[in-house]
């Protein structure tokens, strides 16, 4: 059972934040000019945070790893020029430290963090007694937990000023994308800790220019409160991910481009239409689940004759008829094979447990004397 998080809504973080909020900026602090000029140029959109990567944690020693902290300076000066409050990322205790030392505005804990939990607590022991906001984004694997009990650890540091950054996680599936968005887990957060602002960020999802708009879009449609997105004043010859940003005049572009959804609080109207919706399929969820408990019943039936007849749980040949015609049964009913199989799997796994249970009755009664006693 998830702990309750106290959370200070970004509403009241004491920057001026629209709806959704904007966050950008280079991957890269590379140069002054560089870092100044793509802040100049990205403000004119109205942007809400300005972050830039000052330590770089690279897969490979060989890569650019950063400029290192003179870049912190650059990074304070160009917000302070434009108005904007800046974002710095931190992975340990030197550079917490270091960037709270230069004045920066909210910290983000990266993925490859978010993944060590002796490295997050290490942050924590660092911002006790600090009143700064830090952005948390999801720990490189798919581990809701994982990526909750950050921000239980800065809870726990008196850290409330908190949202959450969704980049993707690592796979090594064939996707379009660099990183899978999997939008069941932020969704899932989300139901969770409804007050726990969730900003996207397509730039690490994507990994390429072409589907930023797709990704930020689907975004604000689920509901998200922000977009992080990467810019830079010459992304070709940026000296990190040069694939996945954006000039500043294509990121206004894209900005301008998406639509925001209203929030159907402000919206009585839509509200009680859809609550009329939504009892037709509170009703139809009612029926679906008696006849997965009656599949049940008949599961445990099949259980009880393979156990007399000494016969496997698992039929290969039943399973793959199941399959099959499942999935052209599905996809006549305009349904899509990923969620047939998805669901198919997840009944099989439910009958295989259910007929386990069955199965082990025998072992689990206990043997009778030849008086009638129980042993």
């Amino acid at each position: 059972m998830s702990k309750e998080l106290n959370i200070t809504p970004i509403s009241k973080w004491g920057f001026n934040f629209k709806t959704p909020l904007i966050m950008a900026g280079p991957c890269s602090a590379e140069s002054e000019e560089q870092m100044h000029e793509t802040a100049k140029q990205i403000s004119k959109y109205n942007i809400d945070i300005l972050r830039a990567g000052i330590w770089k944690p690279r897969t490979r020693p060989n890569s650019f790893e950063g400029i290192g902290s003179v870049g912190l300076k650059w990074l304070k000066d160009a917000s302070f020029d434009n108005k904007v409050p800046c974002a710095v990322e931190v992975a340990n205790v030197k550079h917490v430290y270091e960037a709270l030392r230069s004045g920066i505005d909210i910290l983000w804990i990266g993925a490859r963090t978010t993944v060590n939990p002796f490295a997050v607590q290490e942050i924590c022991d660092a911002l006790q007694g600090v009143d700064i906001p830090v952005l948390v984004k999801n720990p490189i694997n798919p581990d809701l937990e994982l990526w909750i009990g950050a921000f239980e650890r800065l809870n726990r540091a008196g850290i409330t000023k908190l949202a959450a950054l969704h980049r993707g996680f690592s796979t090594h599936e064939q996707s379009k994308y660099r990183n899978i968005p999997r939008w069941n887990i932020p969704i899932e957060l989300k139901r969770r800790y409804p007050q726990l602002a969730i900003i996207c960020d397509p730039s690490h999802i994507c990994g390429n220019r072409e589907l930023l708009k797709e990704v930020a879009q689907t975004a604000l449609d689920i509901g998200f409160d922000g977009i992080h997105l990467e810019s830079h004043i010459n992304p070709d010859k940026a000296l990190s991910d040069a694939q996945q940003q954006l000039t500043p005049s294509a990121f206004g572009e894209l900005i301008a481009s998406l639509v925001v959804r209203e929030n159907i609080d402000q919206n009585p109207e839509a509200e009680n239409q859809l609550d009329t919706l939504r009892s037709r399929i509170d009703s139809l969820d009612k029926y679906l689940l008696e006849v997965l408990s009656e599949r049940m019943d008949i599961v445990r039936e099949i259980g009880e004759y393979k156990r007399e007849h000494n016969l496997a749980i698992v039929q290969p040949s039943r399973w793959n008829e199941i399959v099959q015609t499942r999935m052209d049964m599905g996809t006549r009913k305009a349904l899509t094979e990923k969620f047939i199989a998805e669901l198919f799997h997840a009944i099989h796994k439910e009958s295989i447990h259910h007929q386990t249970e069955v199965m082990q009755q025998n072992e689990k009664k206990p043997a009778i004397s030849e008086n009638g006693t129980k042993k």
